[in-house]
C-alpha cells in the first residue's frame, strides 16, 4: 500500500483561517480513529466543575489527548472536530482554552461547532468528538 499521505487546504474562493481547514483528504495507508463525544467527566466518572466553559474545555481536550494516545496518535492527527455548546456559551471561551490546551495548529482540523438547548448531562456545557488518521503500520494490521 501507499504511505499516508495528509493534505489540508483552504482552496482559493473560502476563507483562510488559522483555527481550522476546509478540506482535509486522506489517502494511502491510513488507520481511521473515530473518538465518541467526550465531555468534563473525568476517568472517575465526576464532573470536574459546574457552569465553567473554560475549565470544562479543558478537561474534555485531555480526555480525547488520552484516547488519541491510547492509539499512538496526537492531537496532530486530528482531521475533523464536531463541538456540541450549549446556547449562551462564548465559543471564544472555548478557542482560548484550546489554544492554552492544545496550542496553535500548523495543520488544523475541520472544526464544526453547533449550539445546542442541552447536552444529555444537564451539567455539561460541551461535547466533543473527533476524528485522527494515522498512518497503519503493518505489524499493527490483524
Amino acid at each position: 500500500m501507499s504511505r499516508l499521505k495528509v493534505k489540508h487546504s483552504n482552496p482559493e474562493g473560502l476563507f483562510d483561517s488559522r483555527v481550522f481547514s476546509q478540506v482535509v483528504t486522506v489517502s494511502g495507508n491510513a488507520k481511521t480513529i473515530y473518538i465518541g463525544g467526550q465531555n468534563a467527566i473525568n476517568s472517575e466518572g465526576q464532573l470536574i466543575v459546574r457552569d465553567n466553559l473554560e475549565l470544562q474545555t479543558k478537561q474534555v481536550l485531555e480526555n480525547i489527548k488520552i484516547a488519541l494516545a491510547s492509539e499512538n496518535a496526537t492531537f496532530n492527527d486530528v482531521i475533523k472536530l464536531n463541538i456540541y455548546m450549549v446556547n449562551g456559551c462564548d465559543p471564544a471561551v472555548g478557542l482560548k482554552s484550546f489554544k492554552e490546551t492544545i496550542g496553535e495548529m500548523e495543520k488544523p482540523p475541520l472544526i464544526t461547532v453547533l449550539k445546542v438547548a442541552g447536552l444529555t448531562n444537564p451539567l455539561c456545557l460541551i461535547e466533543i468528538d473527533a476524528i485522527a488518521v494515522v498512518e497503519e503500520r503493518e505489524d499493527c494490521m490483524e
